[in-house]
């Protein structure tokens, strides 16, 4: 009997400590040792130690997860230096912290008054103070966040008490005190958020657009998340929620300046990066001044927009752009001035701007029409409501093309840039017309003579001209509406530039031709790529490779120069690149060691540039479909730039794929549905720049790579060693010796995710190359794709065409163009 009383005693006592698990009483300190959890075990509430600093703090962090990660601290500039101080709660309902000699080192400071107050963790991670029988806050940590923005936690500014919530990077890994960093609301004009260091800008989210925030297109509400955002008299917030509350989120003010969202990964037991600004060197606040525009898909990333030129021409050119752009020609209020409308663009800083709901778009032009101070407007709101007017008042900063997702801006301009008035249009049509008509005529005639004279010369030197003059309207581009913009050279200038095609200046053959040096007159040195009449490349390539790279800019593209034309002779000239191509160094036993690591995570890194502009910036999206090291061209400072666009596809709209019976491409660097079954999408890119990777890693081809332990491919040999932890064997002797192997290791597993045999599982290269720049934790790689044998490698690598059913490991091919 006195057993069964002693044991129900001790149950007594443990569903006491297990239903008030979340609370402090007034009579229940939480002391150095001990925890409270959150009804749902989702948070706990306890003193803990950063790394290895041996200071202690009190915080809220997440109780179920592998990785020590803090989501409040309440003393985080005053840590506590011994394991003898408690969490009180008093009776007036107010926190306290004390140190072991019952010195107060922080305290909640609440003003109001309860009768029987109680401290509870809540599931949402939010510590409240309230009355035990109501669920009115006395206080809350979610009103004192520090570096860390949970779901369901409002941040802004409360118009009525001034209060104002913001986010403060830690000072250190391993310090909580304030750092640098702050996300806050800036209320000045349109209310946006900035990413401050210190006292200056270092990143600007922009104004709300009705869905997000306008300058953060990636941060639009997804089927993982949404957003609240309120603007009313009274106060500004904003907050996020998750539609899965089974899902473990946080948004953290870094250390480093980046504000990033990150979920936690159940089977990497890691936190993955999901959304980071920001996010390249154009989300950097200001970076081409006032009225530049930034786009860090071209070279330099700084232009002036149309109607614009550079304040100081001399330092543009030098890439310094601290004095922005200025108008071609000053506003002057006693002269007309128009709008000029620029489309896909990040809105310009909003702190000195002026904004209505109510007011139509053709309204808000005649507001700013009529003010001379007003030197653009639009509309914010992306909702289609046509509704709400921002109006700008000084020059406009910090602004970025975003081509689609970006918003339009009407410039106000000089009339005489953009035209004169109509009663001066009908006076000079009247004086021009007679003379336009007469010079069309004049012109039809001529152009009608130069075709008939060049008809005649190609008739008698050319037996085969028919093909010539379409070939040529399609370089220039006379058969499109768009105009490329390509020169076109004569044969002469090319065949003198390159010394009569002479053997002494051949660089190499591919697919295409061959490929040779030149020196033009000016001494501009180019690179010729001559298409063989026997080349499995013929016109439809040629035209392919004149479209798409006329069309792109980027740095980590290969310029095309122009193009020749002449009877049966078609031939690109480009960019000539001092360092060959890439493969010409990592395949050779000795000029490999001129690539130290340095230079290869310089190299990955901008192939991933160039292949993320490809996928994701470029006016279309666009699938090399034949990326290899023969392929990346290197300039002067080792610069890798893509090349060869023969076999590249565009699509546009939400398009990401195609089928295709005429595979095309290079064995060991298709993907398992491409060269299977003719599916192709950006996926397919994305596995070629593993195998890429891989093979920069180790100095080995994946095609015909032998071990003599297995009978894997590359691929499936880096895969085994990663699983043993042994990644860094597979890397080159030589590579070793400069490499930093945390990166190394980052870029071996990087390019495994990038192989899978999924293309699902791949990631997409907006998060290659977040990953490659960022610590963000990585998601185990799954089996690669030709991971068993070596059917695929054995073929040898040929630029003629096969035709036929051909196996490829064991998967029917109807048509096969292999390289």
């Amino acid at each position: 009997m006195e057993a069964i009383s002693i044991l129900f005693f001790l149950s007594s006592i443990w569903i006491l400590s297990t239903t008030a698990l979340d609370t402090i009483s007034v009579n229940q300190p939480l002391t150095d040792g001990t925890t409270i959890i959150s009804s749902g075990a989702k948070f706990k509430l306890a003193f803990f130690s950063p790394g290895t600093s041996g200071k202690h703090y009190l915080g809220i962090l997440f109780n179920e997860v592998t990785v020590q990660t803090v989501v409040w601290v309440a003393n985080r500039d005053t840590p506590l230096n011994d394991t003898s101080s408690a969490l009180n709660l008093t009776r007036q309902g107010i926190l306290t912290l004390v140190n072991g000699s019952g010195r107060v080192i922080w305290s909640s400071n609440s003003t109001r008054h309860v009768e029987n107050p109680i401290a509870q963790l809540l599931d949402s991670g939010n510590l409240v103070v309230r009355d035990d029988s109501t669920e009115n806050y006395l206080w809350q940590s979610f009103d004192y966040p520090t570096d860390t923005a949970l779901p369901g936690m409002k941040l802004g500014i409360d118009l009525k008490t001034g209060f104002h919530g913001f986010l403060r990077s830690w000072k250190s890994r391993n310090d909580p005190s304030e750092g640098e960093f702050s996300w806050v609301f800036d209320l000045r004009g349109f209310p946006q958020p900035f990413v401050m260091n210190g006292s200056i800008e270092h990143y600007r989210s922009g104004p709300w657009n009705g869905r997000g925030f306008s300058n953060s297109p990636s941060q639009l509400p997804s089927p993982d998340y949404n957003y609240t955002y309120i603007s009313d008299p009274e106060k500004v917030s904003f907050m996020y929620q998750l539609t899965d509350r089974s899902i473990l989120a946080r948004v953290v003010m870094q250390v480093n300046g980046v504000l990033q969202l990150s979920i936690w990964n159940n089977q990497t037991q890691n936190w993955d990066g999901y959304v980071s600004v920001p996010a390249d060197n154009c989300d950097i606040y200001g970076q081409c001044q006032s009225y530049g525009l930034c786009n860090s898909g071209n070279t330099p990333i700084c232009r002036c927009p149309d109607k614009f030129e550079p304040k100081d021409p001399t330092e543009w050119k030098r890439e310094n752009w601290s004095k922005g752009c200025v108008r071609k020609t000053s506003l002057n209020c006693q002269k007309e001035v128009k709008f000029f409308k620029y489309p896909g663009i990040k809105f310009p800083d909003t702190r000195f701007a002026w904004y209505s709901r109510g007011v139509t778009l053709n309204a808000c032009e005649e507001l700013c029409l009529r003010n001379c101070s007003c030197m653009a407007y639009a509309n914010p709101d992306i909702t289609g409501t046509n509704e709400g007017c921002l109006l700008w008042f000084n020059e406009l900063m910090d602004i970025r093309e975003f081509g689609d997702s970006g918003q339009d801006i009407y410039v106000k301009l000089d009339s005489s840039e953009l035209g004169n008035s109509s009663t001066k249009k009908v006076k000079i049509l009247s004086i021009s017309l007679p003379v336009a008509v007469l010079g069309l005529l004049l012109a039809l005639c001529l152009i009608l003579y130069v075709r008939r004279k060049k008809k005649d010369q190609n008739q008698q030197h050319f037996s085969k001209g028919r093909g010539t003059r379409s070939s040529e309207m399609f370089c220039t581009n006379e058969s499109k509406d768009e105009e490329l913009d390509l020169p076109l050279f004569d044969f002469e200038t090319i065949s003198h530039a390159t010394n009569n095609f002479s053997l002494s200046n051949k660089l190499g053959e591919g697919g295409f031709g061959p490929v040779y040096k030149g020196v033009l007159k000016d001494g501009q040195e180019i690179a010729v790529k001559r298409l063989s009449r026997y080349s499995a490349q013929g016109t439809d390539e040629f035209k392919n490779e004149v479209i798409f790279i006329a069309k792109l800019q980027h740095r980590n593209l290969v310029k095309l120069l122009g193009c020749c034309i002449q009877a049966e002779e078609k031939m690109l000239v480009y960019e000539y690149m001092p360092n060959n191509s890439l493969d010409w160094f990592l395949f050779d036993t000795d000029r490999r060691s001129l690539l130290d690591w340095p230079k290869c995570f310089q190299i990955i890194n901008g192939i991933a540039r160039g292949l993320l502009y490809l996928h994701q910036d470029s006016r279309l999206r666009i699938i090399h479909r034949d990326l290899k090291p023969s392929n990346v061209l290197l300039d002067t400072d080792m610069n890798p730039k893509i090349s060869d666009f023969g076999m590249a596809r565009s699509f546009g709209g939400n398009e990401t794929g195609a089928m295709t019976k005429r595979v095309v491409g290079t064995y060991g660097y298709m993907s398992p549905e491409y060269a299977g079954e003719g599916k192709f999408s950006v996926k397919s890119d994305v596995f070629s720049f593993g195998v890429l990777v891989l093979e920069i890693l180790s100095r080995k081809r994946n095609r015909g790579f032998f071990h003599p332990d297995h009978n894997h491919n590359l691929l499936g040999h880096v895969w085994i060693l990663f699983k043993e932890s042994r990644v860094m064997e597979v890397i080159d002797a030589q590579l070793r010796q400069s490499c930093n192997q945390s990166e190394v290791q980052r870029s071996a597993h990087v390019g495994l995710l990038c192989v899978q045999q999924c293309p699902q599982d791949r990631p997409s290269m907006a998060s290659v190359v977040l990953m490659l720049g960022s610590d963000v934790a990585l998601p185990l790689p799954k089996e690669p794709g030709f991971f068993n044998g070596r059917s695929q490698s054995t073929e040898a690598d040929t630029s003629s065409s096969k035709h036929g059913e051909t196996s490829v490991n064991e998967l029917s091919i109807t048509q096969l163009d292999a390289r």
